[in-house]
């Protein structure tokens, strides 16, 4: 069912669902699931992380990741192993890929050149997560949702009484 396609296993399911990634839940080894912005190109997805991007906590060092996609009615449909290699500033794959990454961020300021510049300036990582191994689908999923508990974080406030008007007089 799958073949090979430029040194990896390819799967119609993979192939489609990474030309639709919008959005991939990523774990390093090690890491919890996180949701990462993504840009599908070359049969991979590259995600940004770095300082004002979005945070992935031991991505930009790994060279494994588990990768999970999710199909049109919003569901998972594959996880799959992918070889994660970062694409150095200066080198001839990022004068092509990180403009056309670039080029599908949302909301950033600036032009795609300066962006681009940014990347490369700001100790940024662009990195390519490409299928390597036989994806999970169908009913080799898990069954549970996977939700884990609320990580701590310093954005939590202390929950205030309510404020009342008047007193409640019982009888």
């Amino acid at each position: 069912m799958s073949d090979e396609v430029e040194g990896r296993a390819a799967t119609p399911l993979v192939d489609e669902a990474l030309k639709k990634a919008a959005v991939a839940w990523v774990r390093v080894p090690d890491g919890p699931a996180l949701a990462l912005w993504c840009v599908p190109l070359e049969g991979a997805l590259f995600v940004v992380s770095g300082p004002g991007e979005q945070t992935a906590p031991g991505l930009a060092g790994a060279t494994e990741a588990e990768v999970t996609l999710r199909g049109d009615h919003g569901g998972r449909i594959v996880t799959f192993p992918a070889r994660v290699s970062r694409v150095e500033p200066e080198s001839e794959p990022w004068a092509t890929v990180a403009p056309a990454v670039a080029g599908k961020r949302l909301n950033a300021s600036g032009s795609v050149t300066d962006l681009v510049r940014r990347w490369a300036t700001d100790g940024c990582a662009l990195n390519r997560l490409e299928p390597a191994g036989t994806p999970l689908a169908g009913s080799a999923l898990p069954d549970d949702s996977l939700a884990e508990p609320p990580r701590e974080t310093p954005a939590v406030r202390q929950t205030r009484k309510p404020f009342r008007l008047h007193r409640v007089r019982r009888r």
